[in-house]
């Protein structure tokens, strides 16, 4: 019997945890159209006084549209769009065993207020300046159209996004196995005496 009660002890704590179930838009999303609001969802109802939530656009703009609302275990956040680009949902959410539990979401938006796109004009002349070789010591520093530095942090950021909450699956199943082991145990000793 003290075999399975120490198995089930570790798994208590973990219980108490809060942790986020969902989001809309959903993590790693890529939406054409701005949604109003930023919804998440959690396991245990999030208490106003101990959450934050934040919204952040490209080059770290605040995106937020105004305070958070709560409606049982869901927090929303009006949504103010900008550039398109990639948005970050910050939250830090306390739990019943007081130990806050902080964590993101990432979507991107392909259209909104536009980032200055290339016109034409500055198209043809990235091209025709390409082609063309350089007349003179600074006309070839001038030429050269500079790369838009968001793709490599987008492709960064995808990297990172798609290991950053594995470990809270590889925990939630190691809990459940120990907790389905201890069941597993106790009954077999019941059984027996």
């Amino acid at each position: 019997m003290a075999i399975g009660l120490s198995v089930l002890l570790p798994a208590t704590p973990a219980a108490a945890h809060n942790s986020l179930t969902g989001s809309d838009p959903r993590n790693g999303a890529r939406l054409a159209a701005a949604p109003k609001r930023i919804e998440l969802r959690f396991l245990a109802t999030p208490a106003p006084a101990t959450t934050k939530i934040t919204v952040t656009g490209p080059d770290n703009v605040p995106a937020a549209g105004g305070a958070p609302t709560f409606t049982g275990n869901r927090v929303s956040v009006p949504f103010k769009p900008g550039a398109a680009g990639l948005y970050i949902v910050g939250y830090r959410v306390g739990s019943t065993d007081g130990h806050p539990v902080t964590g993101e979401i990432r979507f991107t938006l392909t259209t909104g207020t536009p980032a200055e796109p290339p016109s034409a004009t500055t198209t043809a002349t990235s091209a025709a300046s390409a082609s063309a070789p350089p007349t003179g010591a600074g006309a070839s520093s001038a030429a050269v159209p500079a790369s838009p530095p968001a793709s490599p942090t987008l492709a960064a950021d995808r990297r990172s996004d798609d290991g950053g909450s594995g470990w809270l699956w590889a925990l939630g199943a190691v809990a459940l196995l120990a907790l389905l082991g201890g069941a597993f145990l106790l009954r077999r000793r019941v059984a027996r005496g």
